[in-house]
Parts: structure tokens; C-alpha cells; sequence
């Protein structure tokens, strides 16, 4: 998920010496990126074209419309894009860093200046600088994020990822850096793969992880949809509605809901301001009715009964989807299960001082809401607590492990990726050092083709 703005540095050309190819005695480092933290291309099964759909500003709704829409199979546990004709793949340009480096790396945002795209590019940088060399000690991992986070093909897309660092690296084990559901990624390949994960892993450092799930946000994404972008670029994005018709059928968003079981300061609820008719006997009367995390799956069930969209001309029923939820939690208890190896050290970065979505309302005292699949009409209303404006601090902090170090940062969820205080502590996890003197070339980030 995307937060605040950051800063971008400047492109350049350094013409390195020898020492600085052959570069330091580095271990090698993974990025794992999160929720939409992926370039994803759909592919012609028959012609073998490709076209980016996520991300991309220009056409990007009806790009996403085509090509992404997707329902769930119960039998295989995968989401399927409703256009059978096309296969979706996450390009692996750059040794995987292609794909979670700027988001849309089109000439568009580079003249738009558009940064709400740009996702690990700044992290890179920093540990290009530091002396990474991309494809022997850096690599990225992206992902389908529509599927599940303990699916067979992420797991074993993650497993070759960890090898083929280890070996091009001369056999150093990998330190993982992780963003936001990334962490639920590498958590879920911990507890099924523990034995690979104690061969390859030395260090994981997560970043805003959601381990007891981001609950005003996932609630609403699931009830009136997700918002990637906001302001004035929005109108060119991907909308609300179209982002929450792909949501309602992807098993990582049920995967993030609030851990039911956790032991909530106060547990999150969605709130609604109900009317209910008096069967002609006087004025109907308000009330504001709560949900806690167990009693809204029977909210979902009835805001979505008449959900659908409309894809090549059919109507395709979109309800709140019971399957999924029974996958998810299977997933919670493979996470609940994972159990750090010996010797692996794990640190934890967590983003405060901003107000975090938690307890979500729809509906007021003075315009209530008659029927609840009306829900998804409607404009949400926030109470918050502390957190990166995504994930509460509550959640980010309650990973279960004995952590080398946990710190909070004063930094939005998407704008932990490029905040300096995240790059020192990053820098002295890994015991480096950033060459300021010297500029680092950029990733590629232009497309012509797209």
C-alpha cells in the first residue's frame, strides 16, 4: 500500500574504478516488496504480447478492467483473471528489481514527476551507494499480490529468489528486507519452508509489517474499495470502484483482516448508522450499530449480496466470498505457527505519528443508511490511532519474535521506504556505509513498449 510522498534523488552516471566494481565484502540483500508493490504484465497466451496493468497512469481503469478483474477458485486456491486469454506475470528485469523499483516506469511520470509511483527506487539507491552491485548482492522479489501469501507459487518464486542470491553471491546467506504484506510473505515461507529459510537467511528486517492486520483499512477496502492515488493523478488512476472489484476476489486482503484473536488495546469495529422502519406505527428510528471483527463477516456477507460487475458485456456476482475467508484462516495459522530459526536475526521497523484508520463508520445520525449493501455507496468515516496511516503501531510492533532491534519511526507507511532514519538503521543492521560523494546510476525506468 502507498502512504506520504518522498523524495527522489538525483539521476547520474559514475564512471566506477576497478575497486568499485569488484565493490565491498557485502552479504547479499533480498527486497521483498508488499501490496501492490509490483509491476504486473498481463501476457497473450497466444501471441505472446505483453502489456503493463499495474501500475500505469494513462488507460490504467480500463487496462485494469480487461486484464486484471479476477475471481477465485476454491479448488486450486488461486485467483484467475476473468479474460482467459491472458496470463499475468511479474517481470524479472533487473535480477527482480525492475519490478518494484519505480511502479509505472513510463516517460509519463518522469515528465509528471509523478512520485506516488515510485516504490523501493530510493532504497536501492541508497544501498547501490553503499556498494550492492545488482545481481550479485542486491536482488528484488515481486509477486502476484492478488494471491494468497502462503500460495505454492509465491512460496516457490521466493525459494529460487533466496538461491539464486546465495549462490551468485559465492554462497553468503541473505539478509531479507520486507515492506508492509511482504512481511506476511516471508513469514508464511518461514513457517512452511523453515528448514530453507534457516539455509539461506542470515538477517530479516521487516518494515510496517501488518502482523495482526491493518483493520480500518482492509475493513473498507473490502466494503467500498482501495484509493492508490490521491488528488489530481487519481483522475488518470485506477478508481475506487474498479480497485474494490478486484479486492472482494483477492485472498492477501482477507489475509490482512484484524487477527480476531490478537488482544486489541480495544478491538476494531465497523460502526453503522442503521434506520429501521417501525412498520407504519410512528417514525422510524436511528441507530448506530457495531461490528466487532467476528460479527463483521456477517456485515460483509449482507453489504455484498448484490455486488457484481460487468465484464465483456456479462454480469459477474462479486459477494463477499466465504472461501476466501476459510483460506485466510488457514493462513493466520501458518503465520500463527512460524517460529524464527537460530541463528536468524530479525529486526522490526514500524511507522508512528500519523492517524491510522481503525474503527471505520458509515452513514450518519442524520443520513442513515436503510439498506446495508448500500455500505458500498458510501463515504467512510475514520477514528484512528497512531500508526503509519495504514497499519497500526499496535499491529507492526506484535510480531511474536525476539527481535535484535524494534523502532519506531516517524514516517508514513509508503514514505518508510525512503526515509533517512529507516536508511541508518538499515545501514547499521548491515554493517555498511552510504558513499555520499559519489552519484549511483538509476534503475531502468522507461518502457517504450508500454
Amino acid at each position: 500500500m502507498f502512504g506520504g510522498l518522498c523524495p527522489c534523488p538525483c539521476f547520474g552516471n559514475h564512471r566506477s574504478s576497478d575497486k568499485d566494481k569488484d565493490g565491498p565484502d557485502l552479504d547479499p540483500v533480498l527486497l521483498v516488496s508488499g501490496m501492490g508493490g509490483s509491476i504486473l504484465h498481463s501476457k497473450k497466451k497466444k501471441f505472446g504480447l505483453e502489456t503493463r496493468v499495474w501500475v500505469r497512469i494513462l488507460l490504467a481503469d480500463l487496462e485494469f478492467r480487461k486484464k486484471l478483474w479476477a475471481l477465485y477458485n476454491p479448488t486450486t486456491g488461486y485467483t484467475e483473471t476473468l479474460d482467459d486469454s491472458v496470463e499475468i506475470l511479474v517481470p524479472d528485469d533487473d535480477y527482480g528489481l525492475y519490478a518494484i523499483d519505480i511502479l509505472d516506469p513510463s516517460w509519463v511520470v518522469k515528465c509528471l514527476n509523478l512520485k506516488e509511483v515510485y516504490h523501493f527506487h530510493d532504497m536501492i539507491n541508497m544501498l547501490v551507494g553503499c556498494g550492492y552491485k545488482k545481481g550479485t548482492t542486491l536482488f528484488g522479489y515481486g509477486y502476484d499480490f492478488r494471491q494468497s501469501n502462503r500460495i505454492d507459487k509465491l512460496m516457490e518464486g521466493l525459494k529460487v529468489k533466496l538461491k539464486a542470491a546465495h549462490q551468485a553471491s559465492g554462497g553468503r546467506k541473505v539478509n531479507i528486507i520486507s515492506h508492509s504484506m511482504g512481511g506476511l510473505l516471508v513469514l508464511c515461507f518461514m513457517s512452511l519452508h523453515n528448514d530453507v529459510f534457516s539455509k539461506y537467511v542470515n538477517k530479516w528486517i521487516c518494515i510496517a509489517c501488518p502482523f495482526q492486520g491493518a483493520p480500518g483499512c482492509i475493513n473498507d477496502s473490502l466494503l467500498t474499495g482501495l484509493q492508490f492515488v490521491e488528488g489530481f493523478e487519481s483522475y488518470f488512476f485506477v478508481s475506487r470502484w474498479t480497485m474494490h472489484q478486484l479486492l472482494v476476489e483477492c485472498p492477501s486482503i482477507y489475509e490482512m483482516l484484524g487477527n480476531p484473536e490478537f488482544k486489541w488495546k480495544k478491538q476494531p469495529e465497523i460502526q453503522v448508522w442503521r434506520k429501521h422502519s417501525n412498520d407504519g406505527h410512528g417514525e422510524a428510528s436511528v441507530d448506530l450499530e457495531s461490528y466487532g471483527p467476528v460479527e463483521s463477516i456477517t456485515l460483509f456477507e449482507e453489504a455484498l449480496r448484490h455486488n457484481e460487475l460487468n465484464h465483456d458485456g456479462e454480469s459477474v456476482a462479486l459477494p463477499f466470498n466465504f472461501e476466501i475467508l476459510k483460506w485466510a484462516a488457514g493462513t493466520r495459522q501458518v503465520m500463527y505457527d512460524a517460529k524464527l530459526p537460530d541463528g536468524v536475526c530479525f529486526y522490526n521497523i514500524y511507522g508512528t505519528s500519523y492517524d491510522t484508520p481503525f474503527d471505520v463508520c458509515y452513514g450518519s445520525e442524520t443520513s442513515p443508511i436503510e439498506d446495508l449493501s448500500d455500505i458500498c455507496h458510501s463515504l467512510p468515516q475514520y477514528s484512528f490511532v497512531d500508526g503509519d496511516g495504514t497499519v497500526p503501531a499496535e499491529s507492526t510492533q506484535a510480531d511474536g519474535f525476539l527481535a535484535v532491534e524494534r523502532v519506531a519511526v516517524e514516517a508514513s507507511h509508503r514514505g518508510l521506504l525512503c526515509d533517512k532514519t529507516v536508511f541508518k538503521y538499515i545501514q547499521k543492521w548491515l554493517g555498511v556505509e552510504q558513499r555520499v560523494s559519489k552519484h549511483v546510476k538509476s534503475s531502468r525506468v522507461v518502457d517504450a513498449s508500454d
